[in-house]
């Protein structure tokens, strides 16, 4: 590789698609998941097939990218290598009340010094670094985000 080719990123749809909505989404600041047009059931990780009613026929749908905090972990291993000079990192399990308690993973993007709380309200941020061909979603402390906005 030479010095003018662009570094691939470690992340970003799979090769066969089936997260591709997802990422085109983070593309235009917003959460997308999937859901089951026959049962309404939320499905995240994305699926080709319902896990509660066997359906084919699944959709995807805009969510606010807020909620709480299910359970996190502070990470000292850079479990990738481009991340190595961010150590170390706070992991979080977050429950989405507008997608009827679906949880999604992510990284807490603010005071990783104060640990978080189980309940903590969090919000989504997206990421969208300079040179990187797709966006993060990485979350806040409500009280972080809100604070920036004002």
């Amino acid at each position: 590789m030479t010095a003018t080719e662009p570094v691939a990123e470690p992340w970003g749809p799979t090769p066969d698609g089936l997260d591709g909505p997802y990422w085109d989404g983070l593309r235009v600041d917003e959460l997308r998941l999937q859901r089951c047009n026959e049962c309404s059931t939320w499905i995240w990780g994305p699926q080709a097939i319902c896990g509660h009613c066997h359906s084919f026929d699944l959709g995807w749908e805009t969510v606010e990218p807020s909620g709480t905090v299910y359970s996190w972990n502070r990470s000292w291993y850079p479990y990738m290598d481009e991340y190595a000079d961010r150590l170390p990192y706070v992991t979080v399990l977050v429950e989405l009340p507008h997608a009827d308690g679906r949880r999604v993973l992510g990284i807490l993007a603010d005071d990783i010094e104060t640990n978080p709380e189980i309940g903590d309200r969090v919000v989504g941020v997206f990421e969208h670094s300079e040179g990187a061909p797709w966006p993060l979603l990485r979350w806040r402390r409500a009280a972080t985000a809100e604070g920036e906005k004002g």
